[in-house]
């Protein structure tokens, strides 16, 4: 594959335009983000970013949630938006060709949305529905609660919110940091594939206006928590076991990520291997990171019968243990392992444009096209410096409740 272009231009309004050309692909994927997102929230507006996000899809000045959607799909494209702990997203693929409306529909939701009362009160409720099925989900729930083991703060509450918080956040709360957030300063504009770098550049500075609100950095709080939490109507223990690690585009960050794929990364991993294919504990067995620019956490994910869950934890314990005895070998196994990955998702233009956008709010968004060479370098030492971390470690189990039968009296 021949090396992508790459440019990268900050406008005059303040914001940042990223693009990478595929030309001739047919293709363009493009998102519209702000450097704000849960982790940036106080305790009593926790959820906005996200309540916010929903918002935008329900109607502008000059197209209902209907036409939003639909100008998008009916010309062969998909649409959708993302809260995350450092920014909010909103993104779509389409046809090269369908440029124009992608961009036309995107910046008509960042720069117009009615905040209609009405929709506010209905899709309040949506927000709810989807807090009761993360929740009543046994696999989504520990993956969620696990970083409030981890975290103390913003960065230990939920993302979403929960029904108080929601409660709370009327219409003037949502417009007003609305207002303060989606200014052009804090704004990127992330596109790969078959399109015209001027072009963009010239539509964003044309359309989008400064703010003048700055984002705080955000004040991180570690810790260490074990949590066993029961549940009627389960016939499986979920946990998770879960450590820090260096932050995005740390050294120590990609050790983590070798680390990962050697530990949970697949079927030849060694966590597969030892609790699914030698004992038969788990069907699910399966690992996972959250890597921010000023945090990080690995993970790792079991689904087994509620009696093993002490013997599960025990094997991933032994397992880290064992890695004292790491060969180098198996380090660059794992390397090539996650390299032919990132490939593979890069290979799709939504895949990229996500990587350098992550990248850019982490510091830099060139960063994407230096991974393979930043793993390489990996050594076998810093693998095993990182494994020392999971002694520290955090650890949540959700687990069946069983009623209790009441002998009958004779």
């Amino acid at each position: 594959m021949a090396k992508p272009k790459f440019f990268k231009k900050i406008l005059k309004n303040g914001m940042t335009i990223i693009f990478e050309q595929r030309k001739g692909s047919g293709v363009i994927s493009l998102a519209f983000a702000v450097k704000y997102g849960g982790i940036h929230e106080s305790k009593n507006e926790k959820g906005i970013s996200h309540f916010i996000e929903h918002m935008l899809y329900k109607g502008t000045k000059k197209r209902t949630a209907k036409q939003i959607s639909e100008e998008i799909e009916k010309n062969g494209g998909i649409i959708n938006g993302f809260t995350d702990d450092e920014l909010t997203a909103y993104w779509c693929k389409m046809p090269a060709n369908k440029i124009k409306i992608a961009l036309d529909v995107l910046s008509d939701i960042m720069l117009n949305p009615l905040f209609d009362e009405k929709e506010i009160g209905k899709e309040r409720k949506v927000i709810i529905e989807e807090i009761k099925m993360r929740k009543d989900n046994p696999q989504i729930y520990v993956t969620d609660r696990i970083q409030n083991l981890l975290y103390s703060g913003n960065l230990g509450m939920d993302l979403i919110g929960n029904e108080k918080t929601l409660a709370s956040l009327d219409r003037k709360k949502l417009v007003n940091k609305f207002k303060k957030v989606y200014g052009s300063e804090n704004m990127i504009l992330c596109a790969v594939g078959d399109a015209n770098f001027k072009k963009l550049c010239n539509f964003c500075e044309r359309k989008f206006k400064k703010s003048g609100f700055k984002i705080n950095k955000p004040k991180i709080r570690l810790k260490n928590q074990k949590k066993i939490e029961k549940r009627y109507g389960l016939d499986q223990a979920n946990l998770v076991f879960a450590y820090h690690i260096p932050c995005a585009l740390q050294k120590g960050n990609y050790a983590a990520q070798v680390l990962s794929c050697l530990m949970a990364g697949g079927m030849s991993s060694k966590l597969w291997q030892e609790i699914r294919e030698k004992r038969n504990l788990a069907y699910s067995v399966k690992g996972f990171f959250n890597i921010g620019k000023s945090f990080g956490y690995s993970a790792i994910y079991v689904g087994t019968s509620p009696e093993n869950i002490n013997i599960v934890k025990k094997i991933i314990l032994e397992e880290f243990e064992k890695l004292k005895r790491l060969d180098e070998k198996e380090v660059e196994a794992a390397k090539e392992q996650i390299i032919g990955n990132s490939k593979i998702s890069h290979e799709d233009s939504q895949g990229q444009m996500l990587d350098l956008l992550y990248n850019e709010v982490w510091g830099n968004a060139k960063s994407s096209y230096e991974y393979e060479k930043k793993i390489k370098k990996i050594k076998l030492e810093d693998v095993k410096n990182i494994a020392k971390l999971a002694k520290r470690y955090s650890f949540i189990a959700l687990i069946p409740q069983y009623k209790r039968v009441q002998e009958r009296k004779k």
